[in-house]
């Protein structure tokens, strides 16, 4: 992990235009405030997609998981689509039961949700370029 004015950050990459933020093994207040603050900021330096890599997750509380929210919101307002990767079974069923999953996509690893994003943008170049012939 990096430390960027005295504060540890989670640890992220980017892959083109799209970040990957890495969960770490327990998703609770102080986690979840750190993944908000790296993908803001990475939408803020442009990226154009979010994934979320919960695969070292083990437990997520409820904390945690409101947190999440303002992601989705974030990602939301940057028109920039949200995939949370190798979420575990137990963390899967949460975010479902709190309705996570209707703004956000299921990935099991994030190979796959980066093929989802490029999908997504092969599909929306598509689109638009039909709309503008």
């Amino acid at each position: 992990m990096a430390e960027s004015s005295g504060e540890l950050r989670v640890r992220s990459e980017r892959v083109g235009l799209v970040a990957v933020v890495y969960a770490g093994d327990y998703l609770n207040k102080l986690i979840g405030e750190r993944i908000e603050r790296e993908c803001r900021r990475s939408l803020a330096e442009g990226c154009r997609g979010l994934v979320v890599d919960f695969r070292q997750t083990g437990m997520v509380n409820s904390i945690g998981v409101s947190i999440l929210l303002g992601v989705i919101d974030a990602a939301d307002r940057a028109a920039a689509p949200l995939v949370f990767a190798g979420v575990n079974t137990q963390a899967a069923q949460v975010f479902e039961m709190l309705g996570l999953t209707r703004h956000v996509r299921l990935a099991a690893s994030v190979e796959s949700a980066l093929k989802v994003l490029e999908n997504d943008n092969d599909h929306a170049a598509s689109y638009a370029a039909d709309r503008l012939s």
